[in-house]
């Protein structure tokens, strides 16, 4: 079923909403003050992109689409990375996942970017199914060098 959605880029009054949706993606409760210090920087910054679904133009936002914009050596041009995105579990389902992607695909491109990417936990099997229905390409591994654990509460 698709349904209508409204959007729009994040303000820092998204803030809580966001926090709370981004703890559902990562099925942890993140310490809230250090994540809205990054969330306001980057609200304000050129270099990022939080779309934001909502059901109309002033309810909270269902869903949410983080773009980072980057200037990439290996690739000579500007290229959009996918940092967050989740839709809220009531709300899967409709369509809004397929919508904010399109939205950010068309973002990206108005921002001069060549290419969107993505990062997936391997966890996360059918959000890479959703990708690549979407007509992404699963082409890259990525490697990680974890410094510090971070004691999170555990919400899943």
């Amino acid at each position: 079923m698709i349904m209508s959605f409204v959007f729009d880029t994040a303000s820092a009054d998204d803030c809580e909403r966001v926090w709370d949706l981004i703890c559902q993606l990562e099925k942890c409760r993140l310490p809230f003050e250090p994540f809205r210090e990054m969330f306001v920087k980057q609200v304000k910054s050129t270099h990022y992109c939080c779309l934001v679904a909502r059901e109309e133009a002033d309810a909270p936002a269902c869903a949410i689409l983080n773009l980072r914009f980057e200037n990439q050596l290996h690739h000579a041009a500007r290229v959009a990375e996918i940092l967050e995105f989740i839709v809220d579990e009531p709300h899967r389902g409709k369509g809004i996942g397929a919508a904010l992607l399109e939205e950010a695909q068309r973002v990206a491109k108005e921002m001069g970017c060549v290419q969107l990417e993505v990062t997936s936990n391997r966890t996360r099997t059918e959000a890479h199914g959703f990708y690549e229905s979407q007509g992404m390409v699963n082409s890259h591994v990525k490697l990680t060098l974890p410094f510090d654990e971070i004691d999170l509460e555990d919400i899943s």
